[in-house]
């Protein structure tokens, strides 16, 4: 069999579908796509059992059909997959194999891309095992450049070649050396991570503006002049004067969750987290936002801030691998500001879930940390409407703004 080069985050080498022990389905509450070869196959079964549930609940897409979402998976009435067994497994790959798994069934959790010709493959947080493995290692993230056979079932998914023409004066143009100073500036545990986030906004602010006025072959001096101040310690104080402002954190969380709950939420495990949260925080639509942005900061001080002293890596891994995964800061959007506002506004969200749920919980674990974060990615990261509704939010508002995600960044 043919292998060829391939990216991959070490967590990502040791995981394995633990179906029954999971804590949450991957077969509850999504959309699943049939791609049109599997749609074929499962035409030609004959088996009595399975042919008569491939009739009952696999329909052909009606509008914007295409080869990779040809026809998709009718869930029942409680949103599972009627192919899942009593003991969580799938039916289909018991009794026919692997190889009649749907593209998008065989593919997840994994995300795969391809940059300069060599894959990548990484994984989503809203997998819980996967969150495990990638959040709780106390050591920075590391990459392995391994040889794997090619498998032509999981295609990349996004594409991006630095050297195409069209980038020539483009930031895609340096995308590599971008990505590798966004995770060096993210793992320097000189500073906090607050820190570390408001030094990579000023810098894609500035990158930005080169790019704006026709200058993209500046930014790889700009890296070099900001990893030397880095260095150098120069930023501590700058960053220190920006003040915390939790009562517009309180607005923004209220608005987030109000466009959310006007979308649906089908996990439980989300909305367990959430009212904690709202819960611990005794958030409700009377109380006056000064009132519990003072609780908020209390929560901060007493239980999220010591914990996160001790274990602040779970975060710093969250970030990392949502950089790799996502081709940050060149995953498609107008400006690497753009990319840069959507990874605050992540961590924001994040943070301020588990403040209220530290609040609740009168402390943080590693395991309640895992939980909202792969039941947030679950939920929110999966949602694209409901990302371009809160993209267009801040846009509308002005709040896509450095100063605003300072205000978001730190407390």
């Amino acid at each position: 069999m043919k292998v060829s080069p391939a990216l991959v985050p070490q967590y990502l080498r040791t995981f394995s579908c633990i179906g029954p022990n999971c804590e949450d389905t991957c077969c509850k509450g999504w959309t699943v796509s049939i791609d049109e070869t599997t749609f074929i196959k499962y035409k030609r079964v004959r088996d009595p059992v399975l042919t008569r549930l491939f009739e009952k609940h696999i329909q052909r897409v009606r509008s914007n059909r295409s080869p990779d979402n040809f026809g998709k998976i009718k869930m029942d009435r409680e949103g599972l997959c009627p192919f899942l067994s009593e003991d969580k497994w799938c039916k289909v790959q018991l009794q026919l194999g692997e190889d009649f798994l749907s593209d998008t069934c065989a593919t997840y959790p994994r995300a795969i891309h391809k940059v300069n010709g060599v894959l990548e493959r990484s994984a989503t947080l809203s997998c819980p095992e996967v969150a495990r493995l990638a959040l709780l290692r106390p050591e920075p993230m590391e990459f392995d450049l391994l040889e794997e056979p090619e498998d032509t079932r999981q295609a990349a998914r996004l594409v991006l070649n630095a050297a195409d023409p069209s980038n020539a004066a483009k930031p895609a143009k340096y995308f590599w050396e971008l990505r590798v100073f966004t995770i060096q500036v993210l793992q320097n545990r000189t500073y906090a991570l607050a820190d570390r986030l408001l030094w990579l906004g000023l810098f894609y602010r500035k990158a930005d503006e080169l790019a704006r006025t026709g200058q993209a072959d500046g930014i790889p001096a700009l890296i070099g002049s900001y990893l030397h101040w880095m260095e150098q310690g120069d930023l501590h104080e700058h960053l220190n004067a920006i003040p915390a402002q939790s009562p517009i954190q309180m607005k923004l969380l209220k608005e987030l969750v109000d466009i959310r709950f006007s979308l649906g939420i089908s996990s439980q495990r989300y909305l367990q987290c959430l009212a904690e949260c709202l819960h611990g925080l005794q958030y409700t639509a009377e109380e006056p936002v000064e009132n519990i942005a003072a609780r908020y900061e209390k929560a901060y001080a007493h239980f999220y801030a010591p914990f996160m002293e001790e274990h602040g890596y779970i975060l710093e891994n969250y970030l990392v691998n949502f950089v790799f995964k996502n081709l940050f800061p060149c995953s498609g959007r107008p400006s690497l500001f753009d990319d840069y506002v959507l990874m605050v506004l992540h961590y924001a969200l994040i943070k301020m879930h588990l403040i209220g749920m530290a609040a609740f919980h009168q402390g943080l674990t590693p395991d309640l940390t895992v939980r909202l974060i792969q039941s947030f990615s679950r939920t929110v990261e999966h949602n694209q409407i409901y990302l371009r509704r809160i993209e267009g939010l801040l846009k509308d508002n002005g709040y896509a703004t450095l100063p605003y995600m300072a205000i978001l960044i730190r407390n």
